[in-house]
């Protein structure tokens, strides 16, 4: 059986539309696969940056931290200092108001001769030596002379007799007169 001329672009018009249809199905399978493969890659690298930003301000935020902790450190240290300054500030007053308590003492001879004793006796513990020799301003000699058996008795009975110590007044070589 022949067919005509009809049938036979009808059946080429049906094969190239079944061929068509097969291309565009097979485009459409590309499309979405190169879609599917595009969003895969999209992502991953939209991941690698986020992950390099949440990295970076990671990092910018141990900077921060760091920084605080060191003007945290800066700010503890000044106020140490000015507590320091204060301090010796203070001390430098009460040496020179003892100074000058101890510059008014000198006239009183008897709360002098007391504070004589007092110092040598602690002069006598920090040295802890059995011969010692004492210098004095040449006008307190007396005093001083009169004091240092009272400070070696105050040692002797705190060291409950165990230690005695010879003392001596060096009068060749005074303490300045204003001392």
């Amino acid at each position: 059986m022949a067919l005509s001329d009809q049938d036979v672009q009808k059946q080429i018009k049906h094969m190239m539309a079944f061929i068509e249809q097969e291309a565009n199905e097979k485009a459409e399978e590309i499309d979405a696969k190169a879609e599917e493969e595009f969003n895969i890659e999209k992502g991953r690298l939209v991941q690698q940056q986020r992950v390099k930003i949440m990295e970076y301000y990671e990092r910018k935020e141990k900077q921060v931290e760091l920084q605080k902790k060191i003007q945290n450190s800066n700010l503890l240290n000044q106020a140490r200092l000015r507590v320091l300054k204060a301090r010796e500030d203070h001390l430098k007053t009460l040496i020179e108001e003892a100074r000058k308590q101890l510059g008014r003492i000198t006239s009183d001879k008897a709360k002098y001769q007391k504070l004589l004793e007092g110092l040598i006796a602690q002069g006598l513990f920090q040295l802890l030596e059995s011969e010692v020799t004492l210098k004095c301003r040449q006008q307190d000699i007396d005093l001083v002379r009169d004091a240092w058996p009272a400070a070696v008795e105050m040692y002797r009975n705190a060291t409950k007799g165990k230690k005695d110590v010879k003392i001596t007044v060096d009068t060749d070589n005074f303490l300045p007169a204003d001392v």
